[in-house]
């Protein structure tokens, strides 16, 4: 359980501060100080280092979550287990969308110098990890309540 609990949150911290990192500081500090042309290709290496560190969160995340949801908690059928699995498979099926499509979207458009899909890819990649943001907070609470029966 210790192992498995701490992989699990080990790659929740990377992961959701990793996205906290990206939407509330990095984006607004690249926002005020590069123009566009500059800022796009910036973002795109932070996400090749970054997603590579994704993909790792959400195996351990998911493995271990997994784990202890059938191993340790077999019998256990709480709201906030229930919860905890539904928004995390979410959470990774988003991020599986992002790095399939609009990343690689962005990659080509800025390879081709087309500004506007550019923008567009980087725009609903923003959008998806926002909500992926959001989703991780709220999973967070869920879990801390549920696991110490507040809900």
């Amino acid at each position: 359980m210790p192992i498995a609990l701490t992989l699990h949150l080990l790659g929740v911290i990377v992961w959701v501060g990793g996205m906290f990192f990206a939407h509330m500081v990095l984006r607004g500090v690249l926002g005020r100080m590069l123009e566009p042309q500059q800022r796009l290709p910036v973002l795109l290496k932070v996400f090749d280092g970054f997603f590579l560190w994704v993909w790792l969160s959400v195996i351990l995340i998911l493995a271990s979550g997994y784990w202890m949801l059938f191993v340790l908690y077999e019998t256990e059928s709480a709201f906030w287990l229930s919860f905890m699995s539904l928004v995390g498979t979410l959470m990774a099926a988003i991020f599986i969308f992002i790095y399939a499509l609009p990343y690689h979207q962005l990659d080509t458009a800025l390879k081709i110098h087309d500004m506007p899909k550019a923008v567009a890819a980087i725009s609903l990649i923003r959008q998806l990890i926002l909500t992926n943001l959001i989703l991780g907070l709220l999973v967070t609470v869920v879990a801390i309540f549920g696991k110490y029966g507040l809900i």
